[in-house]
């Protein structure tokens, strides 16, 4: 699921695609948007005044919190988060060896209730909700009509007509609009609970070991995509063992009062263990490792679940079928002519979202283009996502940078190791 936006500048460049999707260079510029979710009222700022263009950003109940442990604010999809505080590089290798915490409480929750609340998900996403029992963790697109992702989320099931769900940070109007616009004719309540949560996200091998110092819950006996409600530090939390970064870990929803509470008692449990605060700059870097999609790249209106290899999610022989599957049969049985691979390099110079991909020794021929690319600082190489042509899949692929022609080395994800609970 795509639950961070990558680092870009305040000014977003918007760069119009061909019938293909492909790059095509434009001067064009505009103001990165604002959102309006989670009803937190921007606190008092920490340290010098922000610059006028960025006193419209969103809070986190942690914005006070972050700036008096040294992080680096920007702006993340309309929110002020910390993107990195040492540096990204040494925060995504603490995560790989010890844990890292992660304010996410821009994300977006969600409950969808009523007799008919299975019938209705089981019909608004792509896997298979009936699947679902109380305490289980489901992953799903949700598409359009024509098979384009509307968005990724989390399904969790509380009880038989009692669904919770977590949704991406810049996608929460649309996507409560296009949840409330399925529901109707479903016997099912939608409400929008983002004001109600804040989320910490506590992941990496030592991350069971910190948190079972903190609270009575056995953590063993929660599985991998599985949750149970319980008290953290003696606050109430929804502990569910899921994350973004491909390494054990737990993500935490809290009442927004309870989170610098929340916060300080984990960091002082993880103190033994090599707990670290980490940015959103790092949790990017490590979901690419992971192979794991990000929405906006590797999952857009524009790409649909088969597209992007996600295929496992997508159940087309689910009963009463779902929005969008008449389409992704037909791309199915066809065969999709674009795909999403992933990438190494052998060399250290990243590979940007949105440079040409060329078919190797063809002439400069674009084939695709670039959705995601960094530095693996395990592997010390770039790695990266592209959207190429399939009848380009059989010859080799290369990108130019600055003028040095670098050949592609595709991999099947993830580009290390998992060491998921």
């Amino acid at each position: 699921m795509g639950w961070v936006f990558p680092v870009t500048p305040l000014l977003v460049e918007h760069k119009p695609r061909d019938s293909r999707g492909f790059f095509v260079p434009s001067s064009g510029r505009v103001t990165g948007g604002r959102f309006s979710r989670k009803s937190l009222a921007p606190t008092s700022a920490c340290g010098p005044s922000l610059p006028f263009f960025m006193s419209a950003l969103l809070r986190t109940p942690l914005r006070d919190f972050h700036a008096a442990h040294g992080a680096r604010l920007v702006d993340f999809a309309g929110w002020e988060m910390p993107v990195q505080y040492r540096s990204i590089l040494e925060e995504h290798k603490v995560v790989r060896r010890a844990a890292g915490l992660f304010d996410v409480s821009h994300m977006g929750e969600v409950d969808v209730r009523g007799p008919q609340a299975l019938a209705f998900l089981n019909r608004l996403v792509t896997n298979d909700v009936a699947k679902l029992y109380p305490g289980r963790v489901l992953y799903s697109p949700m598409c359009r009509e024509d098979g384009g992702t509307v968005d990724d989320l989390l399904v969790y099931q509380v009880a038989p007509e009692d669904y919770f769900l977590c949704i991406n940070a810049g996608n929460i109007t649309a996507d409560l609009a296009w949840i409330r616009e399925q529901a109707q004719g479903y016997e099912v309540k939608i409400t929008d609970r983002c004001a109600d949560y804040a989320l910490l996200a506590l992941q990496g091998p030592r991350s069971e070991a910190i948190l079972q110092t903190l609270t009575g819950v056995k953590l063993g006996s929660i599985g991998y995509y599985h949750f149970a409600d319980g008290t953290v530090a003696g606050l109430q939390c929804r502990i569910s063992r899921t994350g973004y970064t491909g390494e054990d870990g737990f993500e935490l929803y809290h009442a927004p009062a309870d989170a610098v509470a929340l916060a300080e008692a984990l960091l002082a449990a993880g103190v033994p263990h090599g707990l670290e605060l980490a940015g959103l700059g790092a949790r990017d870097s490590l979901r690419l490792e992971a192979g794991y999609p990000l929405y906006g790249h590797e999952l857009s209106a524009e790409l649909s679940p088969l597209t992007a290899g996600l295929g496992w999610t997508v159940k087309l022989d689910k009963a009463g079928g779902f929005i969008g599957s008449e389409a992704l049969q037909l791309e199915k049985a066809a065969g999709s002519t674009r795909k999403i691979v992933y990438f190494r390099t052998g060399d250290r110079r990243i590979v940007r979202a949105d440079t040409p991909v060329l078919a190797a020794g063809g002439g400069a021929t674009q084939v695709g283009r670039v959705l995601s690319g960094t530095l693996s600082p395990l592997l010390g190489e770039a790695i990266g996502s592209a959207l190429v042509d399939a009848s380009a899949l059989t010859a080799g692929l290369e990108v130019d940078i600055r003028g040095t022609l670098i050949p592609l080395n595709l991999v099947k994800p993830p580009f290390v190791p998992l060491r998921q609970g």
